[in-house]
């Protein structure tokens, strides 16, 4: 079973990875959420140059009214900065490439380990995949929203976006992972 664990972890790999590529790559869907342009960038920019040194997560918030707290219904921002430059998008996706296969080769090993019952069809196999994409979007997704953060619609759009994409590499380690004697039912396929 360990061969047909690391060939569902390739396969639904290279299935995560084409779709990502293709829906955000081709079609920019994450980075018109993530990456949007700050008008007056340049300004914006020298002014967080200068004053934010040290990698981090910050928020600017609005001045605090004595005797109030924080005035309702201004803005607060939050600010991410991880030390590095654009000379190192390179390797940034050479290490996502890698947690994708790490993630999707442990999401198959897991699923190897369900009862019979649950490795007994496709369908079962694949939600199991689907719950566990769902979790991970709850988990990883959804916190995203709040303060200094992104707006809820964002939130969704990247949490169904995440779902959609373990969905699709869940159904292709669904069919790869296969129980023996169900291959040999099928004639070895």
């Amino acid at each position: 079973m360990k061969g047909r664990v690391l060939g569902a972890g390739l396969l639904g790999a290279a299935v995560m990875v084409l779709v990502a590529f293709v829906v955000n790559g081709i079609f920019g869907f994450t980075a018109g959420i993530e990456l949007r342009r700050v008008p007056n960038e340049a300004a914006v920019y020298a002014v967080l140059k200068e004053t934010i040194v040290e990698p981090g997560g910050y928020m600017v918030n609005p001045a605090v009214v004595p005797g109030q707290g924080f005035p309702p219904n201004e803005p607060a921002f939050g600010i991410h900065y991880a030390g590095l430059g654009h000379e190192a998008a390179g390797r940034l996706e050479l290490l996502r490439l890698l947690v994708v296969l790490v993630a999707t080769t442990l999401a198959a090993w897991i699923a190897s380990m369900a009862s019979g019952r649950v490795l007994a069809s496709w369908a079962r196999r694949f939600g199991f995949f689907l719950l566990m994409g769902l979790w991970l979007v709850v988990f990883s997704d959804l916190p995203k929203y709040g303060i200094g953060a992104h707006p809820l619609g964002s939130v969704v759009a990247l949490g169904a976006l995440d779902l959609g994409l373990w969905a699709l590499a869940g159904a292709v380690m669904a069919w790869w992972l296969r129980p023996p004697h169900l291959m040999r039912r099928n004639g070895g396929s």
